[in-house]
């Protein structure tokens, strides 16, 4: 069976809130997750999620830092998720992880780490992923 944030087209498995996400699926019909038109749009939000909101205005820098916000112990192993993340990242998981615009193959390596954590790895299209990238670094330059 296809996983949940795959058949979503959300590989980070965000959840809903009121936050009105470009390349919102019009049906809503998961009670707790967003559903996205595409993956690429799923990547996208992650992305923003990651790099604006994470990095920029909480200031998590982290794998650790990020996975704690991400994944809350009253609801994850949050700390086997970290190591998961960053033993499939190579990244030491206190280490920062840099300025998105300057390091974006580690904020990419990151966020499939995340969505093989969330997902596994059979499901992935990485191509969509590299697709949603884009598309959230021209909203970022756009905003600028």
């Amino acid at each position: 069976m296809t996983p949940r944030g795959i058949r979503n087209c959300n590989p980070l498995n965000i959840r809903r809130s009121k936050d009105q996400w470009k390349g919102l699926a019009e049906a809503q019909n998961d009670r707790a997750f967003c559903q996205f038109k595409s993956l690429e749009y799923g990547w996208r939000a992650a992305f923003y999620l990651l790099t604006r909101t994470y990095y920029h205005k909480h200031r998590l820098y982290t794998i650790r830092t990020i996975i704690r916000r991400w994944a809350p112990s009253c609801e994850n192993d949050t700390e086997a998720y970290v190591q998961n993340v960053s033993r499939l990242t190579g990244i030491d998981p206190d280490k920062p992880l840099g300025i998105p615009s300057e390091s974006p193959s580690v904020w990419m390596m990151v966020a499939v780490a995340m969505a093989i954590q969330e997902n596994g790895i059979t499901s992935l299209d990485y191509f969509a992923m590299l697709r949603g990238w884009e598309l959230c670094r021209q909203d970022v330059q756009k905003s600028k």
